[in-house]
Protein backbone atom coordinates (compact mmCIF):
# COMPACT_ATOMS: atom_id res chain seq x y z
CA UNK A 1 0.00 0.00 0.00
CA UNK A 2 1.26 3.61 -0.90
CA UNK A 3 -0.17 6.36 0.57
CA UNK A 4 0.10 9.98 -0.38
CA UNK A 5 -1.09 12.56 1.96
CA UNK A 6 -0.34 15.50 -0.42
CA UNK A 7 -2.45 14.21 -2.95
CA UNK A 8 -4.91 12.76 -0.92
CA UNK A 9 -4.93 9.02 -2.64
CA UNK A 10 -4.08 5.44 -1.34
CA UNK A 11 -2.65 3.46 -4.12
CA UNK A 12 -3.03 -0.60 -3.34
CA UNK A 13 -1.50 -3.22 -5.94
CA UNK A 14 -4.23 -5.82 -6.91
CA UNK A 15 -1.39 -8.35 -8.45
CA UNK A 16 1.31 -7.80 -5.81
CA UNK A 17 4.68 -7.18 -7.77
CA UNK A 18 3.14 -6.38 -11.26
CA UNK A 19 5.14 -2.99 -11.96
CA UNK A 20 7.35 -6.03 -13.49
CA UNK A 21 4.61 -7.15 -15.99
CA UNK A 22 3.02 -5.80 -19.00
CA UNK A 23 -0.03 -4.04 -16.96
CA UNK A 24 -0.22 -3.22 -13.39
CA UNK A 25 -3.73 -2.94 -11.71
CA UNK A 26 -3.71 -1.09 -8.99
CA UNK A 27 -6.76 -0.19 -6.42
CA UNK A 28 -7.00 3.88 -5.59
CA UNK A 29 -8.82 5.11 -3.25
CA UNK A 30 -9.22 9.41 -3.73
CA UNK A 31 -10.18 11.08 -0.57
CA UNK A 32 -12.31 14.29 -1.27
CA UNK A 33 -10.29 17.09 -3.00
CA UNK A 34 -8.04 14.63 -3.86
CA UNK A 35 -5.71 13.65 -7.03
CA UNK A 36 -3.44 10.80 -8.10
CA UNK A 37 -0.42 12.24 -9.80
CA UNK A 38 -0.08 13.55 -12.99
CA UNK A 39 1.18 11.63 -15.91
CA UNK A 40 2.96 12.74 -18.94
CA UNK A 41 2.24 11.16 -22.21
CA UNK A 42 3.19 7.59 -22.58
CA UNK A 43 3.17 4.55 -24.84
CA UNK A 44 0.53 1.92 -23.83
CA UNK A 45 -3.22 1.90 -22.80
CA UNK A 46 -5.54 2.40 -19.24
CA UNK A 47 -8.31 1.26 -18.23
CA UNK A 48 -10.44 2.13 -15.07
CA UNK A 49 -13.80 1.27 -13.10
CA UNK A 50 -15.16 3.09 -10.76
CA UNK A 51 -16.47 1.54 -7.98
CA UNK A 52 -17.62 4.11 -5.88
CA UNK A 53 -17.85 7.73 -5.80
CA UNK A 54 -17.53 10.31 -9.03
CA UNK A 55 -14.19 11.13 -10.05
CA UNK A 56 -12.92 13.17 -13.21
CA UNK A 57 -10.56 11.91 -15.55
CA UNK A 58 -8.13 14.72 -17.11
CA UNK A 59 -7.21 13.99 -20.30
CA UNK A 60 -5.02 17.48 -21.55
CA UNK A 61 -7.09 20.24 -21.39
CA UNK A 62 -10.78 17.81 -21.01
CA UNK A 63 -12.34 16.71 -18.21
CA UNK A 64 -14.55 13.39 -17.94
CA UNK A 65 -16.82 13.31 -15.36
CA UNK A 66 -17.38 9.44 -14.15
CA UNK A 67 -19.40 8.12 -11.73
CA UNK A 68 -20.12 4.61 -10.06
CA UNK A 69 -20.23 1.56 -12.51
CA UNK A 70 -19.09 3.86 -15.48
CA UNK A 71 -15.97 2.94 -17.12
CA UNK A 72 -12.89 4.88 -19.23
CA UNK A 73 -10.30 3.84 -21.67
CA UNK A 74 -7.88 5.67 -23.45
CA UNK A 75 -4.04 5.79 -24.91
CA UNK A 76 -2.38 8.17 -22.43
CA UNK A 77 -1.21 10.42 -25.09
CA UNK A 78 -2.01 13.58 -23.13
CA UNK A 79 -0.83 14.36 -19.74
CA UNK A 80 -3.74 12.90 -17.37
CA UNK A 81 -4.68 12.32 -13.97
CA UNK A 82 -8.25 11.64 -12.12
CA UNK A 83 -9.33 13.99 -9.38
CA UNK A 84 -12.49 14.08 -6.32
CA UNK A 85 -14.35 16.89 -6.32
CA UNK A 86 -16.63 16.00 -4.38
CA UNK A 87 -17.27 15.62 -0.76
CA UNK A 88 -17.37 11.32 -0.89
CA UNK A 89 -14.27 9.36 -1.17
CA UNK A 90 -14.30 7.74 -4.09
CA UNK A 91 -12.68 4.40 -5.03
CA UNK A 92 -11.06 3.08 -8.80
CA UNK A 93 -9.63 -0.06 -10.37
CA UNK A 94 -6.97 1.34 -12.47
CA UNK A 95 -5.38 -0.64 -14.98
CA UNK A 96 -2.05 1.02 -16.65
CA UNK A 97 -0.31 -0.88 -19.51
CA UNK A 98 2.84 -0.65 -18.94
CA UNK A 99 3.03 -0.13 -15.70
CA UNK A 100 3.38 3.33 -14.35
CA UNK A 101 2.60 3.50 -10.36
Amino acid sequence: IQENKDLGHIIQWIVPNSQKNRMEPILMQIEPGGTSKPDDPHDGEEFGYVISGIVFLHLGNECYRVKKGESFYFKPSLVHYISNKSSFHATIIWVSSPPSF
